[in-house]
């Protein structure tokens, strides 16, 4: 390893199958974009200023069909590439990016995520201290200006928002949001799935079948916003409830199971107020009454409109 990466003798384990120090780039940062330019030129910003050399990895937005390309935000921006891909959704974007790169190392981020400064320096060394064939997911916190107050959306978020640990080590996949994975073993999986999926769960599901696990890394950081207002955050629920009612159709009795599982979501604040009490994410008792109260709003909306969907199938949009 250079010098420059901070790799020391006796170090953690070299990966069983070695990074390749080419002419090409180590890492390809893949982000999908669609209408989002306030945010991308944030998380550009944020990937300009990496401690891991800029010769080693290189940025790809792939625009999905913006009201406005972002062309003059993706120029403000050295040896970042732009194209474009005209399937709908962030599956099929990535999968573009994915097709265009470089780099022995895929790296996913979203427009609307801001990278720590260290969180390509933590890929690069978590993939080669990791077990051969091993998918990485890092930790998605929520974002703060300095010295703003958090709202009771932003506290509610800060514990249950992008919950990438327990997605990775309780149900076996990460989000793309923060995930990493040699370029060998995306190819081994295939493709990201369409917008009518969860294409992350549904990715990840296949990734398990190949033969690939996912570890944790709390060092890989990346900072999504919180949601503006309740609308949002109930969009959001939207969209990912209708995705998953599409998985689920199909399997046998899932009608019954659908009801089920909103009845436990409709009970589900009460233990999980206990999650917001001793969270370690949250200071004081007001922030942690505001986030209950958030919880309380969402688990409910949650419950209705996944018995709304018993009725019918529903089409997904992604930023519209």
């Amino acid at each position: 390893m250079s010098a420059k990466l901070g790799v020391t003798a006796g170090g953690p384990a070299v990966h069983q199958r070695k990074i390749k120090y080419g002419a090409d780039k180590l890492i390809s940062v893949i982000i999908p974009h669609l209408n989002q330019a306030e945010a991308l030129e944030a998380c550009l910003r944020s990937l300009d200023a990496q401690t891991l050399s800029r010769d080693l990895f290189e940025v790809i937005v792939v625009d999905n069909g913006s009201a406005m390309p972002p062309m003059e935000i993706v120029a403000g921006h050295p040896d970042v590439r732009l194209t474009y891909e005209s399937r709908p959704g962030p599956g099929p974007a990535r999968n573009k990016g994915a097709a265009v790169a470089k780099g022995e190392i895929l790296a996913f981020v979203d427009a609307d995520c801001r990278a720590h400064p260290d969180w390509l320096n933590s890929v690069l060394q978590a993939s080669r201290s990791s077990p051969a064939d091993t998918v990485l997911g890092g930790d998605v916190r929520i974002w703060q200006a300095e010295n703003a107050s958090l709202s009771a959306i932003a506290a509610y978020e800060s514990v249950f928002a992008y919950r990438f640990k327990l997605y990775i080590e309780r149900h076996g996949y990460s989000g793309t949001g923060n995930m990493a994975v040699f370029r060998r073993d995306f190819d081994r999986v295939g493709p990201f799935a369409g917008i009518d999926v969860a294409e992350d769960m549904e990715w990840g599901q296949r990734a398990l079948r190949a033969g690939l696990q996912f570890r944790y890394i709390p060092e890989m950081i990346t900072f999504h916003p919180a949601r503006s207002s309740l609308k949002e955050l109930y969009a959001k629920w939207d969209r990912q409830i209708a995705h998953y009612r599409n998985m689920a159709q199909g399997k046998p009795v899932w009608r019954l199971r659908w009801i089920a599982r909103a009845l436990l979501v409709l009970a589900s604040p009460a233990p999980d107020a206990v999650t917001v009490l001793t969270s370690d994410r949250l200071h004081g008792s007001g922030a942690r009454l505001k986030a209950i109260a958030v919880l309380c709003a969402v688990r409910a909306h949650r419950a209705m409109t996944m018995l709304s969907h018993l009725r019918r199938r529903r089409a997904v949009a992604w930023n519209r």
